[in-house]
């Protein structure tokens, strides 16, 4: 069976055994929304404690916020969110490479050049918070009064540490 057959067979049991959530608004009712990594071992409803219809969370290699900036005015402008979490994670994949690399893997497998795609790879892991942080606050597309916060959220421990 394939992965996508899996998940549809997870979405039946889920579907079949699941509380209606048509009730639910689309606004987020905590009014936040988390960026964060797509690595598969952050599972941001048990690691912040968010319950189905709470917030929105944005997901993209690394968590950066130039990525996530079209998913962010969104939820703001049209969802109402006012406080934006930029979560990145220890042990992040974006730390292991450099752009060269990744346009060199794309051409030995694929034949294809992507020498025009940014990857935002990072070296450091705090000061890519930080910069994540600075990019949203001085973004003219986020409102100016936005609680913006940044975060190391450590795997290991499953904790957060505010990066100040």
């Amino acid at each position: 069976m394939s992965a996508i057959d899996e998940l549809i067979q997870a979405n039946e049991r889920f579907a079949s055994g699941a509380a209606d959530a048509g009730d639910l608004s689309p606004l987020p009712a905590r009014k936040i929304a988390v960026l964060t990594c797509m690595d598969a071992r952050i599972v941001p409803a048990s690691a912040f404690g968010l319950e189905e219809g709470d917030a929105h969370v944005i997901r993209n290699a690394g968590g950066l916020a130039k990525d996530g900036l079209r998913s962010l005015v969104l939820s703001q402008r049209l969802l109402g969110t006012n406080a934006i979490a930029v979560v990145h994670h220890t042990d992040c994949g974006m730390l292991t490479f450099q752009n060269e690399d990744v346009h060199t893997k794309v051409k030995e497998d694929l034949g294809a050049d992507s020498s025009d795609i940014d990857f935002m790879p990072f070296s450091d892991l705090e000061q890519s918070v930080r910069d994540d942080v600075g990019f949203l606050r001085d973004s003219p597309l986020i409102a100016d009064d936005s609680e913006i916060r940044g975060f190391v959220y450590d795997l290991s421990a499953r904790r957060l540490t505010e990066v100040g």
